[in-house]
């Protein structure tokens, strides 16, 4: 059985946990981040299912987000992401991607549907 690879981003387990969980946060609080290309798209996914889960105003679903989110973001994504994107169904962020003319890196705007 081949199960879903993760995206590994060339960091050990505890530091690509950490990266993503603040790229997350940054996002939720402040809507729109720039990054590299490989962590864009890696933290896409993962703030992907915290506003999934902000979605439904549970204690369970706060406690998730709690261990997903820090503190500040998982309260703006249940009082204010998960009543916006109520009625969407997924695809809540968009990438998009950056040229850097100067150093060559590839850089992504990560941000939140309108």
């Amino acid at each position: 059985m081949r199960h879903q690879k993760k995206k590994k981003i060339g960091k050990g387990t505890d530091h690509r946990r950490k990266l993503l969980r603040s790229l997350a946060s940054s996002l939720v609080l402040y809507e729109k981040i720039e990054t590299s290309y490989a962590n864009a798209r890696a933290a896409k996914s993962y703030a992907e299912k915290a506003i999934t889960k902000s979605k439904t105003n549970s204690l369970h679903n706060r406690r998730q987000l709690l261990s997903l989110l820090s503190p500040m973001a998982a309260k703006k994504a249940i009082e204010v992401l998960g009543p916006k994107f109520q009625a969407r169904k997924g695809g809540y962020t968009r990438l998009i991607k950056l040229n850097n003319p100067k150093s060559g890196a590839s850089k992504a705007l990560l941000e939140l549907v309108e």
